[in-house]
């Protein structure tokens, strides 16, 4: 039995399962907002909490240990100089989860990891052109 082990193995070795959490939360603080499975989201989350606690705290010793987990430079930068700026005046619960309901391929439940201040991008409305009903009908001129 499973009594008072934390964590969640999802179904990979330690090396992967780190590695796969070092890769989520890099894409949360990058993107603002990843789609993933419940699970994953649940376990990336505090990881994800850590690290802008981390970008909070701003000093070398910070950003090393950051660097250390995340293993990119420039999300780290962003890490330190855009995302945890933002959560200054925040006491933790920088992220949420919103569950989407289940995938189409194996029923899984997925959900978006986010962070609090995520605002979607506005979707792009492209003009559609059309054509004068005078130049679509006009008959091709015959050679004779």
């Amino acid at each position: 039995m499973r009594h008072h082990r934390s964590g969640k193995k999802l179904g990979r070795d330690s090396a992967h399962r780190r590695s796969l959490y070092a890769n989520l939360a890099s894409s949360l603080i990058e993107h603002g907002r990843i789609k993933t499975t419940e699970a994953k989201a649940k376990a990336v989350r505090p990881i994800a909490e850590k690290m802008i606690t981390l970008g909070r705290r701003g000093d070398l010793a910070a950003r090393r240990q950051a660097l250390a987990y995340l293993r990119s430079q420039e999300v780290v930068h962003l890490l330190f100089a855009e995302v945890a700026p933002r959560f200054a005046a925040r006491n933790g619960g920088y992220t949420r989860i919103v569950k989407l309901g289940q995938r189409a391929g194996d029923g899984a439940e997925t959900a978006y990891l986010e962070l609090v201040d995520y605002v979607p991008p506005a979707p792009v409305v492209r003009p559609v052109e059309q054509q004068p009903a005078e130049e679509a009908v006009a008959p091709a001129p015959v050679a004779q």
